[in-house]
């Protein structure tokens, strides 16, 4: 469940309370960069785009990270932790999923459940897809550059 497809983001059957996003079949995304580059951020190379980078990751991370100078001095640094924070949400979702039905049964009922399990897969996705975002942003820190393929 919530497994990575080549290319960008997962897709997935739609529900009644889980919207689908459509994948463009461009292959790279409006911003400029590789399918999965996270939405308002330019591609590297563009002028402040350490800086919007930067802050999408804070986004994505617990709110006390911005407390820390030395993330913001040293963007690489933000970026590998973000990738191990999402990392751990991924698998939180996973073993929610795994276990939601034994352990909330009795506490909301099967309705409950089926409800839970729709929303813990909606997080599942959108976590997926920010974690091959940070991924893309701790290459690009690193100097690694996308070419796309024909």
């Amino acid at each position: 469940m919530f497994e990575q497809l080549e290319g960008g983001p997962p897709l997935r059957e739609p529900t009644a309370a889980a919207p689908v996003r459509r994948r463009s079949g461009a292959g790279a995304t409006g911003t400029g960069g590789p399918p999965g580059w996270p939405q308002g951020v330019p591609p590297p190379g563009s002028v402040g785009w350490e800086h919007r980078a930067v802050a999408w990751l804070l986004d994505h991370c617990p709110p006390d990270y911005r407390l820390y100078p030395a993330w913001r001095r040293h963007p690489v640094a933000l970026a590998w932790l973000a990738v191990r924070h999402l990392d751990a949400q991924l698998e939180a979702m996973r073993s929610s999923y795994r276990e939601v039905r034994v352990a909330l049964v009795d506490d909301v009922g099967p309705e409950g459940v089926v409800q839970v399990l729709a929303d813990l897969e909606c997080e599942g996705v959108r976590l997926v897809a920010a974690r091959r975002s940070a991924g893309l942003l701790l290459d690009a820190f690193r100097g690694l550059e996308f070419v796309p393929r024909l």
